[in-house]
């Protein structure tokens, strides 16, 4: 099920990144052991009543002169649009009504997307309340007061948000076609592996846009058997304001591991593993999807007899968080390999989806506390009494002991090691969940 997407959307200082981190509150996962992920954070998991989705910040361009605002502001807001299913529009009562909100608005209009028009900084109803007024006249739907730094409104404007979410969202989970995301920073060969595969195919194919959003899905048949696969690589605006901008192709890759189920990262073989490979590997990781890590341009590298291997290492270091991925190295220009993207997909798509029987489980992590005596504090020791898998993609287990602050996040890995020696679970990550029982209980 894809989850609906919200962009926060406004000029500079109207409080963007303030409601952003209200919302996100503490129902941000931060992952701790995962790089680029807690820092300059831009979308976060929300829960309003019954309903969850992703909230994206589109905060954080501080523009110099007038004509950069306008360009700078105009791209952010249309890579927005281009993504969201709702836009939440930020204005701020205090700076009243300016020339352009109102260049925004119309901006916003012309995209056809359900808006919500919020008016920020309105710490007293009382004695903002006429202030609010003037923005009806942007012609875009009634204006909502909040304060974000005090919270206050939150209720009325999440209301709004949720009514516009599409109807039956959840139907999407009756397609049984894995769908595969490729994802990676520009111009590492995103499209060519598209290409490649499709090429190869000869199968006709019409590219359908993604649901709401601007990414491509272009069903492909391999062996008789039919793949989705997610393409953001065409969604790149050209922009002379590269390094601001450089954030928010991160919103195209969230938006397109949320509806995947395997996420291939492809990263450029001449290049070698950067920090913005680890940040889009890292939500495809938080997100609890199948992991591919395919190095492109392989052709292009000298290579001996250990050339895959000092690759490989070099690359595990920087995505020492996804110690499961797997790894290829192909070329989309030769089509090197590319036929065994698909038998890895499967190898994934099938570890993502496996079930382990709960006798089965627990004979593991009794013969695991046999070896490794669970840790202790102050004279006590955890207790670990059982273990059994509650859900797939991603295979989760949730894990029965006497108290939860004595199960370190060490031992956890410990389990999960012993699990993986088991079953394998190759590509894919291990979810866990610790619930304390009474003992006798």
């Amino acid at each position: 099920m894809s989850k609906p997407i919200v962009a926060i959307v406004g000029r500079p200082n109207v409080g963007k990144s303030t409601l952003f981190n209200a919302l996100a509150g503490e129902m941000i996962s931060i992952v701790k052991d995962t790089p680029g992920v807690t820092r300059d954070r831009i979308y976060a998991e929300v829960t309003w009543l019954n309903h969850a989705f992703t909230i994206i910040d589109t905060g954080g361009i501080e523009p110099d002169t007038k004509d950069i605002i306008l360009a700078q502001m105009r791209e952010q807001a249309q890579i927005a649009i281009d993504t969201a299913d709702v836009i939440v529009f930020l204005t701020d009562v205090k700076q009243g009504l300016v020339d352009s909100d109102a260049k925004v608005a119309d901006m916003l209009r012309r995209s056809k997307k359900p808006v919500v028009l919020v008016v920020n900084k309105v710490d007293s109803f009382q004695k903002y309340e006429a202030d609010t007024y003037e923005f009806y006249n942007l012609g875009i739907g009634d204006p909502i007061a909040i304060s974000a730094a005090s919270r206050l409104g939150f209720g009325e404007m999440l209301d709004a948000i949720v009514k516009h979410f599409p109807e039956g969202a959840d139907e999407q989970e009756e397609d049984e076609r894995p769908r595969v995301a490729i994802v990676g920073k520009p111009n590492v060969g995103k499209s060519s592996i598209i290409n490649r595969i499709i090429g190869e195919n000869r199968v006709i194919v019409s590219n359908i846009a993604g649901t709401t959003r601007d990414a491509v899905d272009t069903p492909v048949v391999r062996n008789g058997k039919e793949y989705v696969f997610i393409d953001t690589a065409g969604l790149r605006r050209k922009s002379k304001i590269k390094e601001e901008l450089e954030r928010f192709s991160i919103i195209r890759t969230v938006s397109a591991v949320e509806r995947a189920d395997v996420v291939v990262v492809v990263i450029d073989a001449t290049e070698g593993v950067t920090e913005q490979d680890a940040k889009i590997a890292g939500i495809a990781h938080e997100r609890g999807k199948g992991i591919i890590v395919a190095v492109n341009k392989w052709d292009a590298i000298e290579k001996n007899d250990k050339t895959i291997y000092e690759h490989s290492k070099k690359m595990q270091e920087v995505l020492s968080f996804i110690p499961y991925a797997e790894y290829l190295f192909i070329s989309a220009k030769s089509g090197q390999r590319v036929e065994r993207l698909f038998e890895t997909i499967d190898v994934v798509i099938q570890n993502h989806s496996l079930r382990v029987a709960t006798g089965v489980l627990n004979e593991i992590l009794m013969e695991a506390v046999a070896m490794q005596q669970p840790p202790s504090d102050k004279g006590k020791r955890l207790k670990i009494y059982y273990m059994t898998q509650v859900a797939v993609k991603p295979p989760t287990f949730v894990l029965f002991v006497n108290d939860k602050e004595l199960m370190h996040f060490s031992y956890t890995r410990y389990i999960e090691n012993r699990i993986r020696e088991a079953f394998g679970f190759k590509g894919t990550p291990l979810k866990f969940i610790v619930r304390e029982r009474k003992e006798n209980s």
